[in-house]
Formats: structure tokens, sequence, C-alpha cells
């Protein structure tokens, strides 16, 4: 917990003063006053993130973290949770949506195993830093203990330090695991104080029978766990799962060395509600990517007031969204560092 504490304590506000600078900057681009809308914006504020005039995103990491749920036995999903290990050698083969994505947008995809439910083979491309084999089924009780609830978020943090040292300029979160838009929009209810019903979404792919099943499942476990919406950890022991708090760990660890963070769909949504609850400032290192389908992600950006890049329907999850988006982030940094200004072009200014 010390560890949590010391690294929310160390984030700091955005550079308003560079960002200013940053706005000016854009005004005096060859081109109309706010012609290039969202784009400067976000050129505006990742400067402010990064304290950099001229931020380059070089280095760009997709962390993509895998974890089971015990909720999994109320049949809550369309798919059985053995798929989260079947998918984890999916990505390590290449083969994934998020694979595809992230060669795209030119990034590296760190595969994470901090709670699947059973040993998947050592391999180079995977960090395995399992907290346990799944979490306990939350409608009969908590997801996790404190202790690893804490130790999870604590891993996140690691896990963002060790790869910083190979070189990060900005991250993508991104999750697998069966079962994890329960937990999330069991996080949400908590955090946003909405009624279930507005949160809770068809996931994998349930029908509206299954998703009344999945509404009370979730009802149920609020009810057996009361989590205390002024605790963002109690929350997570009570209610969510090992991948979310590792991601709320990242988001924490990125803030503090001014990394930017694109947040992906639903999951990533809850683990930046997280680290939100724990420390507000990381909020101002959040970039959405996207709305996903799934309703309860519109409730988290609309509490956390952020504004997604894209409106594409998407609810994969993996990071997927926020690779898509992590192009055009990238391309709003370009037209900073590259775009000529009015004087440098000689190109005359607005007249009236």
């Amino acid at each position: 917990m010390d560890n949590i504490t010391k690294v929310a304590g160390s984030i700091k506000s955005r550079d308003r003063a560079l960002m200013k600078k940053t706005q000016d900057r854009l005004d005096n681009l060859t081109k109309p006053l706010g012609s290039l809308g969202r784009l400067e914006e976000l050129a505006m504020n990742i400067a402010g993130m990064t304290a950099m005039e001229t931020p380059v995103l070089k280095n760009k990491v997709i962390f993509t973290l895998a974890g089971d749920h015990g909720v999994t036995d109320e049949n809550v999903s369309a798919y059985p949770k053995a798929v989260t290990a079947q998918m984890v050698y999916n990505f390590l083969r290449g083969g994934a949506g998020i694979n595809v994505l992230a060669r795209h947008a030119g990034a590296r995809v760190v595969v994470v195993d901090i709670g699947v439910g059973e040993d998947i083979k050592p391999d180079h491309r995977l960090i395995i830093k399992k907290i346990a084999y799944g979490t306990r089924n939350m409608a009969k009780g908590a997801a996790m203990t404190r202790a690893e609830a804490v130790k999870a978020i604590e891993t996140g943090i690691g896990i963002f330090e060790a790869e910083l040292k190979k070189g990060i300029d900005i991250i993508c979160t991104g999750d697998m695991g069966i079962g994890n838009t329960t937990s999330s929009s069991a996080i949400t209810a908590v955090i946003t104080g909405k009624p279930v019903e507005e949160i809770t979404g068809n996931g994998t792919g349930i029908d509206d029978k299954a998703l009344l099943h999945k509404i009370k499942v979730i009802k149920k476990a609020l009810e057996v766990n009361r989590p205390d919406a002024g605790d963002a950890i109690d929350v997570l022991a009570r209610v969510g799962g090992f991948e979310i708090a590792g991601l709320a760990g990242m988001i924490l660890a990125a803030a503090s060395k001014r990394v930017p963070v694109i947040i992906d769909g639903f999951i990533s949504g809850a683990a930046a509600l997280i680290a939100y609850k724990i420390e507000p400032k990381a909020k101002e290192y959040m970039i959405a990517s996207h709305c996903s389908v799934e309703k309860g992600h519109s409730v988290i950006l609309e509490y956390l007031g952020l504004k997604p890049v894209l409106n594409l329907d998407l609810r994969l999850g993996e990071g997927t969204g926020a690779a898509l988006a992590l192009c055009i982030v990238e391309a709003a940094t370009k037209v900073l560092a590259e775009m000529a200004t009015f004087e440098s072009a000689k190109v005359s200014k607005k007249t009236g």
C-alpha cells in the first residue's frame, strides 16, 4: 500500500503554462483558427501531460492484462471461462484483434497473466505475475482480499516501471477476462451511484433473458459485499478483477511519470475509475479512445468528464479501441511538431 500511496502522491498536474504556449503555436500554424478541431485539443493536452513542447510518440506500448473471474460460475457470460487462457495464447501467436491493430499503429503489445484461472505455458513474450487463479465468486463474497487488491495494483505499477526502462512515450490499456463486464458493471454502479440496470450490457453477446440474470447477479454481489464507494480499494477487492486492478496501477504509474494513457473500453474504464478515486489528478493523463457499445462505458466517461476520440460501436476490449485512437493521437502530435507557422512558411495571415 505504501508504494501505491507514493506513486499516487507523485502525480503532478499537467503543465498549464506549456499548454497555453502550445495553443498559441497551434493558432499560428498555416490553417484557419481551430480548423483541426480535436487534433489541436489532443496536441495541447499531450504537451501538458509530457511537459514537452513537441512531444514525440515513438515508443508506443499496449498493455493487455488477463485475469479470470469467479462470478462466471453464475453463468453471466456467453463464453466459457477457458476462453481467457485460450485468448492469451492467441495474443502470443499474434492472431488477435489487438495484434492486428497494434501492428497497424506501430505499437508493442505487452501481454500479462495477472490472474488467469490456469497455468499458461512460459513464453518470453508473456509476463506472468499471477495473483491467484482468478478471483472468487463475488455473488457469494468478496472477489479478493484487500491484500490481493493492493498486490494487483502494485503489480501493475511494477510492470509499467519495468517496461519504462525499455522506453515508453505513451501507453494504451487493454484487457482479457471472461466475466469482466460483470465486475466492471458492479464497480461502475458503486462509484457513479447509477442503477445497475442503466450500466449493465450484453457483454460477450448474451441474450435479453441472460442480461436480466446478469443484472440480478450484480445486485446480489452488491448486497452481499456492500462495497464502500469512498474507498476504491475496497470496491476493487469486493467486486473487482485482477486485470482491472493491474490496469489501475499502470494508469497511476504512467501519470506519475508524465506518460499519457489511452483508455480502451468498459473494463479499462472501470480501471480508470479506480485510479481516479485513488488519485483524482490521474485523470489529467487519460485520453478516452472510444465509446463502447457497453452502455456503462458512457456512464464512466461522463463521470470522468472524458470525451472519446472515436465512436465505432466497438466492444471487443483487448486494447483495440485504444490502438485505433493511438493513430489519431500520434497524428495530433505530428501536426504540432511538423506543420509550418504562417511566419516560417511566409504565408499571409487572416486580414479580417
